[in-house]
């Protein structure tokens, strides 16, 4: 039986392009992990992907994950859109290349092995593991800039 894990993720950023964060609290019964960490010149989308991508790579055995997030971005490619972008060869729709492509391989390639369940909440609206996920991006930044 595999483990059930919470992931909550988020990304921010300060500028878009700007120094950028991502924070993850991963929740197993009783035990919580916070990670985090920033890039110093980067997107609020793609900040919101690494946290998804951290979250998941640090688990070293097949899981059942109830990620959240608070990206529509995320949600929605991951989703929606991904299978589609695969299947044109990572095109979107209007036959142009999807952005953070790289990023969305490597997320691809990190749920392969997991059973996910998907789940978006709206931010900055007091879910309590949300803003504490925000704050971790927020850090992230504050040590890539100070």
């Amino acid at each position: 039986m595999p483990k059930k894990i919470k992931i909550y993720s988020d990304g921010a950023c300060r500028g878009n392009p700007g120094p950028g964060g991502w924070g993850v609290l991963l929740i197993y019964n009783d035990t919580e992990k916070e990670i985090y960490g920033g890039e110093s010149k980067t997107t609020n989308n793609r900040m919101e992907l690494m946290a998804a991508i951290m979250g998941i790579e640090s688990l070293t055995n097949s899981c059942k994950i109830m990620i959240t997030t608070d990206s529509k971005y995320v949600m929605d490619g991951i989703t929606k859109w991904m299978e589609d972008w695969k299947k044109r060869n990572w095109m979107t729709a209007s036959k142009k290349p999807v952005k953070n492509k790289d990023l969305w391989q490597r997320l691809d390639r990190a749920c392969s092995i997991h059973t996910i369940e998907w789940y978006w909440v709206k931010g900055h609206s007091g879910h309590q593991e949300n803003e504490r996920v925000d704050l971790l991006a927020n850090k992230g930044i504050d040590e890539i800039i100070t």
